[in-house]
């Protein structure tokens, strides 16, 4: 890896940083996903937990589901990771709250049966209807 990939939220008060490259990155298309982040889609960058810290402020934690928590800034609102419980050993992080999220480009859509019917992509990146190829286990969408 040329660098490590460093990101925070909108107003400052967290920043992380990412210390290895990402096992996938992808669109996420589900309704948890849409509602935290208030947007069609979110996309997401698969890390390994042990390579992920936050080096400023202290995000909060929210159990979106049974299944999973995401962290987000406390000030500003800004969501910034997603991890499944139990732990699988990787933490998502959100591709846009990156410095430069030009960096992690997705390569392909999860949960579009979820995705909203006036809303879609001209790229032509591997679709799921469901979960990605080499997703923890399903949530529903």
């Amino acid at each position: 890896m040329d660098r490590d990939h460093e990101g925070g939220c909108l107003c400052g008060a967290v920043r992380y940083r990412i210390a290895a490259e990402p096992t996938s990155v992808a669109y996420c298309h589900c309704r948890m996903c849409q509602r935290a982040g208030g947007a069609p889609v979110m996309a997401w960058a698969t890390v390994p937990a042990d390579a992920f810290a936050f080096v400023r402020g202290k995000p909060a934690t929210y159990a979106s589901s049974t299944f999973a928590e995401r962290q987000f800034c406390p000030r500003c609102g800004s969501p910034l990771t997603f991890r499944y419980r139990p732990e699988t050993g990787e933490v998502d992080v959100t591709v846009a709250s990156l410095d430069h999220p030009d960096a992690l480009p997705p390569q392909y859509h999860i949960w579009t049966a979820s995705r909203p019917a006036w809303f879609d992509t001209t790229d032509s990146l591997p679709r799921h209807r469901e979960r990605g190829p080499d997703s923890p286990p399903p949530h529903p969408a």
